[in-house]
This record gives C-alpha cells, structure tokens and sequence, in this order.
C-alpha cells in the first residue's frame, strides 16, 4: 500500500497561523473600523455641519446687530451737535466738521426738516430729495425727543432696499439722517462666515418678507417668508433645522437681526461639505501603516535622543548632590536642549562648589575669629583688668597694715584704681555688648557708635536720622548695629575715605540703614561667596546678618566712586499696629 500522500497546507503551519491569527483579523478589524467609522463620522459630520452653521448665522447676525447699533451711535452724535439756539445756516459747515464714519454710510448724511425736505446733507443731492419717506414715518421722530431709529426705504434710482438711520437731540428740531445699503453692509459682513458653494445660499429677508440680500444659488427652496427658518428667526429665534427636497438633506441655519427687524439664513447640502472627509476616512486603514511607522522611529528617536541622556543626566545630577561635582561635566549627549541643560547644570555645580568652599572658609574664618576675640579678651582681662585688682588687693593690704598712716592718700589710690578698673570692664563689655542698644534703642547704639569712631580715627563720620524712632525687635536691632559695624570697619580699613555717613531713616512700614563713603569703591561681585576665596568675609558676613532677620540688603559701589551699603527691614507687626495711634 502506497504511503498516504499529505497536503502540503497545514493549519499548524506557521504561515496559516500569522494569517489566521494575525493578519485576517487584523483585517477584519481595520475592515469594520473603516465602516463602522464611515458611518458614525457621516453621522457626526451631519451634527457637525448644523453646529457649525448655526455658529456662523450666529455670528454674523451678532456682527450685523453691532454694525447696526454703531450707525445709531453715529447718527446720535451727529444729532447732538445741533442745539436748539444752532441756525439753519450752520447745519453745511456742521456736517463738513463732524468726524463722520463715512465707510458705514455709502449714501451720506443729512439734516432734515420737519416736512422731510433735506436742510444740508453730504452725497448725491439729488438721492437726498428722491428719498420717498412716509409722513406717518417722519412724524414720530419731530413730535419729541426721538432715539435712533431705523426707517426702510428704497433707491430712487435702483429700487434696491435703503435703510436710513434717524436721530433728534431735542424736539422739533432738524433730524439727523445716515443712509446706507444693507446688502453692501451683508457683503462686508457674510463672506468672512460663510463662502456659497453649489447650491449653498445665505441671504436676508425683511419682516415683510422682502429680499435685502443673496449670495449664492437658491437650493432646495425659493427663498421668501415661507422659507424654512425664516418664521423663526423673524420670531426672534435662533437654531438650525434639516430639510429635505430632490433627494438631498439640508441644513438651513438662521438668526435674527432685532434691530433691524432681519431674518439672516443659510442653507447647504451638508454631504457636500463631508464628502471630502469621509473619502479620507475611507483610506484611513491605509493610513495608520506611515503613521505607525512613524510612531515607532519617534519613539526610537525619542528613547535614544531625550529619555536615555535625561536618564544619565538625572544620575549625574543625583551625584552633584551627593557632592561630586565632576561627574556632571561628562557629556551625555541628546538633543541641543538637553546639552544646553547640561550646560546650566554644570555652571550651577561650580557655583554650588564655589559656595560651598567659600562657606567653609567663612565658617572657619568665624571660629578664628571667634578664638582671636577670645584670646584678645582674656589678654585685656589678664594685662589691665586683672593686674588692676592685683595692685587694688595690694593697696587693701597695705591700708590694713599701717591703718594710721596716709590714710587719705592709700584711700584716693584705691579710688583711682577702681575707676579705671570700672573703666576698662564697661569698655570691653560696650565692645561684647552695646549697653545703648539695650537701654536706648537703635538709634542712640548708633550714634555712640559714630562718636567712638571719630575719636579714635582720623577719618570723619557723620550720624543722620530721619523719621520718628521706633523700636524693633531685639534681634533686628542686634543686626543692624552689627551691620554698621562691620561695613564702618570695612570703610577705615580698606575705603581710604575722607568722611563716612551713617543715616538711620524710619519709614510707615520699614526703616533703612545706609553707609556711605567717599573712598575709591571696588567692583561688586554678582555673588558675595566669590570674594571668600581672596579671603574677604566682611560683605558675606553682611549678607548672612540680613538674611537672618528678612531685611534686604543692597551694595553700590565702583571704582573711585565709593560706596554705598543699604539694608531695609520690615517694622514688627505690633509696631506697624501701632505706628498710626
């Protein structure tokens, strides 16, 4: 018996399987999105269509009403510029002076008398006495003191629609007239919403049912007061409908006019607007294919360009702050904006590096300074207050050995010795602690401070107040005298200045502290940590002292044009409460 011959097809195949599997509902999937979303998107499309024209008869029909309501304002004004006392010989030269908006009235303007008989006017002349005005019209705007009023007439010439806009200032006198086409105000106006296609027509209807203006072909219906819409908007309505006729469906959208008394429709086949889009729909499955290509080489641009190097620089910033500040100049590539990143990154690490070290030179500049005002202070206390009460003891011992003799003079020897010994503690105790600050404020530590200076240098100071002294907290005190002091010390020691100025100015809400000098100035760095590495502490040492109590702290200085140091801190609360009392 022959072997059984097999077919070569399988459905354990791997080919049958990826089409099985894969491919076949890959394509029914995409088959039935393709019809399913045709027609959903016809059904969107049609909602769409509606909206979007009801939106535009919206729109223009609210641009119209604006136009309409801009000429009554007009005419107004152009009314009020006649008084009552105002000769009807003025009424020319009126008209020629007055700022008149001449696009908005293509007919002109007039000045009209109780009969209608034009008194002055600009334009044509011979429109002006053609225009036909009813008498039942014009005798409402005369009889007293009329508001701008539209009145619809016909050219003479054309027998197209005219619409004059009226307006008295006081009764019986001459009425102010503007005239304009509403069809060339509709065509200024429409074009910018709606553009007529085949069979697409907007146009505007009167509440007589008369036709002020077209654009485009009538489609399904003649175009008159029974028109679809027209009713409506003329009711005072807004909205769109659907209509059908010669086997199409319509959209007529419509809005009223209120001033003017208008109905503005349009009207479109809808399926000609979305025939081009649903054509695209139809294609979208092969659409998706470049797309998902496309996809796929942004994400492996964007995974290799930006995710990988904001990755590396993320662990390079994670060191920076772990304080290695080498590691973030490696570059790590990616897009132009991520290098520049890299770039602000690394330019912030060295000055988080300068900062750093320049905070620890100050800190250790603190603690030497600290100890060498130790040291000085127990040198003062051993050299002079010390060996003072050494020889005081002495001279007690003396006195009670030989109690009879010199009385007086070991007496007055000891006196002396007690006063420079309270002399000397009250002066290292003014330099740990100002007594005036405590006791008499800001103001008074201040000024002692300047007097002790111009004592014991040659260079002169000057102490100025300004406002009403009011006391601050003890720590905004504390700083602010430590501030004059430090920048009075950087003056002697490093301005060569002839004369310092120390100024303490009260304000409602603030006082300020001002350190001027005329010496040479030097060149202020962006960053008072760059002078630490030099070894200049004294404007840091400022900088903290501000810091420490909220108040801002500013430097002016220049080369040879001296220096100016400001600090501006807030009143207490309490204080500002009571400041207006």
């Amino acid at each position: 018996m022959p072997p059984r011959a097999y077919s070569s097809f399988s459905f354990r195949n791997l080919t049958p399987q990826l089409f099985l599997l894969v491919i076949l509902p890959l394509v029914v999937l995409l088959f039935g999105i393709s019809l399913g979303g045709l027609t959903l998107h016809q059904q969107a499309m049609r909602g769409l269509v509606a909206e979007r024209d009801e939106r535009a008869v919206r729109a223009a029909a609210a641009t119209l009403e604006e136009q309409i309501v801009h000429r009554k304002t007009a005419v107004l004004a152009l009314a009020l510029r006649v008084r009552p006392e105002t000769p009807l010989e003025e009424l020319p030269r009126i008209l020629e002076s007055s700022p008149l908006p001449a696009p908005d009235f293509d007919l002109g303007f007039s000045y009209l008398a109780r009969g209608g008989d034009p008194l002055a006017h600009t334009g044509d002349a011979a429109l002006w006495e053609a225009f036909s005005i009813p008498d039942h019209a014009l005798r409402p705007l005369f009889a007293r003191d009329a508001p701008p009023a539209l009145i619809q007439t016909v050219h003479p010439r054309t027998g197209d629609p005219v619409m004059l806009v009226t307006a008295s200032a006081f009764k019986g006198g001459p009425l102010a007239v503007g005239a304009f086409s509403p069809a060339e105000l509709a065509q200024r106006i429409l074009p910018q919403v709606f553009t007529p296609g085949e069979r697409s027509v907007a146009f505007m209807i009167d509440g007589d049912g008369r036709l002020i203006y077209q654009a485009g072909q009538a489609g399904a219906h003649e175009i008159s007061a029974s028109h679809p819409g027209v009713m409506e908007a003329l009711a005072g309505e807004s909205g769109a409908l659907y209509t059908e006729a010669n086997n199409r469906e319509y959209v007529v959208a419509y809005s009223p006019i209120p001033s003017a008394d208008w109905a503005l429709v349009i009207e479109e086949p809808w399926e000609e607007v979305t025939n081009p889009l649903l054509r695209t729909t139809e294609n979208a499955p092969l659409v998706l294919l470049p797309a998902l290509v496309l996809a796929l080489l942004a994400l492996w641009f964007g995974l290799r360009q930006v995710v990988q190097p904001l990755q590396a620089l993320g662990v390079k910033a994670a060191a920076v702050g772990g304080g290695d500040f080498e590691t973030i100049e490696q570059p790590v590539g990616g897009i132009e904006e991520i290098r520049q990143l890299q770039t602000e990154l690394i330019r912030l690490a060295r000055k988080v590096h300068s900062a750093q070290r320049g905070l620890r030179g100050y800190i250790g500049a603190m603690t030497t300074g600290q100890e060498e005002e130790r040291r000085r202070l127990a040198r003062e206390l051993h050299d002079d207050t010390l060996q003072a009460l050494i020889a005081l003891n002495q001279r007690v011992q003396l006195a009670r050995l030989s109690p009879n003799r010199g009385d007086g003079e070991a007496l007055a020897e000891i006196q002396d010795l007690i006063a420079q010994t309270l002399a000397n503690l009250r002066r290292i105790t003014r330099a740990l602690r100002p007594v005036f600050l405590e006791e008499l404020g800001l103001a008074a530590a201040l000024e002692a401070l300047a007097d002790d200076a111009n004592k014991s240098q040659d260079l002169e100071i000057i102490y100025r107040q300004t406002g009403e002294q009011q006391r601050l907290t003890p720590i905004q005190e504390l700083s602010i005298y430590r501030i004059a002091q430090e920048a009075l010390n950087n003056v002697i020691k490093h301005a060569r200045a002839s004369q310092a100025v120390l100024s303490l100015e009260y304000g409602s809400d603030q006082v300020a502290l001002r350190v001027t000098d005329d010496g040479r100035g030097f060149n202020v760095p962006d960053s008072p940590a760059e002078l630490t590495p030099q070894g200049h502490f004294g404007l840091l040492g400022l900088y903290e002292r501000a810091d420490l109590i909220g108040a801002r702290l500013h430097i002016e200085s220049a080369p040879g044009a001296g220096t100016i140091v400001t600090v501006t801190a807030g009143l207490p609360a309490v204080q500002k409460e009571e400041t207006p009392k």
